[in-house]
């Protein structure tokens, strides 16, 4: 039941933070577990270092306290400061990327209003028994009240991060949605 940090014997592991693979030679963080599924089995989750430090702070601080293998020390402090600050908000590990809401269906958790189609909104998710599952979305204007955090350019680089497919243009579109604040309120009507 140990977090630890190790390097990838092979590629075919793949990261429980990001679904990619994790190539043969990489610096990996495993959170060995319990099994849900059998007594007495110890299973093990992989993810990237930087997956880690978004996703499970907690796993990524205890690996970095333990022997592991030597890297980019301004790195390894870039990472422990991410996973630090996503210990001390504990909202800010459910960051799953960022997209524009393909329908106007969807409603912010944090005001409770429905995310305009073709706006910027920040997919969540939250670690349970061992898995991420989807738990709704926020307006990129309500990032920084649902997170906690007032530090925008860590939460473009979580969103970013596990969006890969925003080129140069949506990242500033979307930097902007997260500057902006949250959407107007919605104008009372008139009984």
């Amino acid at each position: 039941m140990a977090a630890h940090l190790e390097i990838a014997p092979t590629g075919r592991s793949k990261c429980r933070g990001c679904g990619r693979a994790i190539g043969k030679g990489e610096r990996r963080i495993g959170d060995a577990f319990a099994s849900p599924f059998a007594d007495g089995v110890e299973t093990t989750h992989w993810y990237h270092a930087r997956c880690a430090a978004y996703k499970r702070p907690e796993v990524l601080l205890e690996a970095f306290a333990g022997t592991g293998p030597p890297a980019d020390a301004a790195a390894d402090a870039a990472l422990a400061a991410s996973a630090r600050l996503g210990t001390a908000h504990r909202r800010l590990p459910r960051i799953d990327g960022a997209e524009r809401a393909p329908t106007g269906r969807a409603t912010c958790r944090l005001c409770k209003q429905k995310i305009d189609a073709k706006s910027w909104r920040i997919r969540l998710v939250i670690f349970d028994v061992g898995r991420f599952e989807p738990s709704g979305t926020v307006h990129a204007g309500c990032a920084a009240g649902y997170f906690g955090c007032s530090d925008l350019a860590e939460l473009m680089a979580r969103a970013r991060h596990f969006a890969p497919s925003l080129g140069d243009g949506d990242a500033g579109e979307l930097a902007a949605a997260l500057a902006a604040g949250a959407p107007p309120a919605p104008p009372a009507s008139r009984a």
